[in-house]
């Protein structure tokens, strides 16, 4: 079953390594070339239900300036899900350039 664009993006922000809400926010900002515009509240719901789907952990707590931030990192059924989703989107980017280049070339 396919995933949201936001789902996908905050799962591969997490490759790597562990990051906290604003690095999310940032890293999906970055990833999708601002193409996701994800909103802190949408971003912890998310968090919150990959957590207890076991796709993404809780890595730590820290405290800077202040403020409480929690770090989430990718679980291995996580990495493995957005490994399989990636191969997904691929293979559908495969299918439309392929009846695409077969439509251009009728129309030349």
């Amino acid at each position: 079953m396919a995933m949201s664009e936001q789902v996908f993006f905050i799962l591969t922000a997490l490759v790597g390594e562990p990051r906290h809400g604003y690095g999310i926010v940032g890293e999906v900002a970055e990833l999708s070339e601002g193409r996701v515009d994800l909103k802190v509240g949408t971003l912890y719901g998310a968090l919150d239900r990959l957590t207890a789907e076991g796709l993404v952990e809780h890595d730590r707590e820290e405290v800077q300036q202040g403020r409480l931030r929690r770090y989430y990192r990718l679980t291995r059924s996580g990495a493995d899900v957005v490994a399989a989703e990636a191969a997904r989107q691929h293979a559908n980017a495969q299918a439309a350039t392929a009846r695409l280049r077969g439509w251009q070339a009728r129309q030349a």
